[in-house]
């Protein structure tokens, strides 16, 4: 995939850059595997806001997702690369030997034609989906498992990459795109490869209007607020934030403070965190 720039008609043109979506081989969903997508806006129950700057955008089905990948050793051929709305990797319908299709999140070199498999005894290929146990030291994965039989949860968005760095008793040793080192129970699966659509973070977005449509709504700084809506605002011109650090506006601090549980039960698990420090 390509980064496709334009020329300058107006100033946010300028700037604004777009995926050339050369992998991409059909533009509609397959309707049996869509269904409706309710917003909400980012209101309540009682319509008051609980999650701030969400609301319009364009419309979008969800594509469902098989992040489980349970059909053992049954082939599955890649029948197209797809844009999908919902998340920033592409993702890939794939059928059955049997007639069943399914999407799954689409890695980095995988073409339409392309076979797949699922289960311990498949071919370590990208695309493939195999328990730990049965993947080599040093391979690069994703769609990764934390608990048997749930689904992929951890590395899945674009163009990120976990790498298997051990294998020891119950336990695998993985390195995320974090850079923390966590240990995963060695009977969960994960997919061979690296997520595509690697150039995503590279787009620039160019002009408000595209935020827009994305259903993420304007975000207004706390100083220009009045103190009664926000710890920074108030003050006669531009005025500091009056305060030791930046805060939220529920005067919780802003930049550093630590949100995780020190008792938090999967502690154990990690082994060194993102920030190179081990745990305690």
């Amino acid at each position: 995939m390509g980064i496709k720039t334009f020329n300058p008609y107006t100033p946010s043109r300028r700037a604004m850059t777009q995926l050339d979506n050369a992998e991409i081989t059909k533009s509609t969903p397959e309707k049996s595997l869509t269904v409706s997508l309710n917003k909400t806006a980012g209101r309540n129950n009682q319509g008051k806001i609980t999650v701030r700057h969400h609301g319009g955008g364009s419309r979008r089905k969800y594509r469902i997702i098989d992040f489980k990948r349970n059909k053992v050793d049954v082939p599955a051929t890649v029948k197209s690369i797809e844009y999908d709305p919902n998340r920033t990797a592409n993702i890939a319908l794939i059928c059955y030997a049997d007639g069943e299709k399914s999407y799954i999140i689409a890695p980095n070199g995988l073409k339409v034609g392309d076979v797949l498999m699922n289960g311990e005894n498949a071919e370590v290929k990208v695309g493939n989906c195999l328990p730990l146990s049965a993947i080599p030291v040093g391979t690069e994965i994703h769609n990764i498992e934390l608990y048997p039989g749930k689904g992929g949860q951890l590395v899945r968005a674009a163009g990120n990459t976990a790498q298997l760095m051990a294998k020891e008793g119950k336990y695998a040793t993985l390195r995320l795109p974090s850079g923390e080192m966590r240990l995963v129970p060695i009977v969960c699966r994960a997919t061979i490869g690296t997520v595509g659509n690697v150039e995503h973070g590279l787009v620039n977005i160019g002009k408000a209007g595209r935020k827009r449509n994305m259903g993420i709504r304007p975000t207004v700084r706390g100083s220009v607020m009045n103190p009664n809506d926000h710890p920074h605002g108030g003050g006669e011109g531009r005025a500091p934030v009056g305060r030791s650090g930046p805060c939220t506006p529920w005067g919780k601090p802003a930049l550093g403070l630590k949100t995780r549980k020190k008792n938090k039960k999967s502690n154990k698990m990690i082994i060194r965190r993102r920030d190179g420090k081990n745990m305690k």
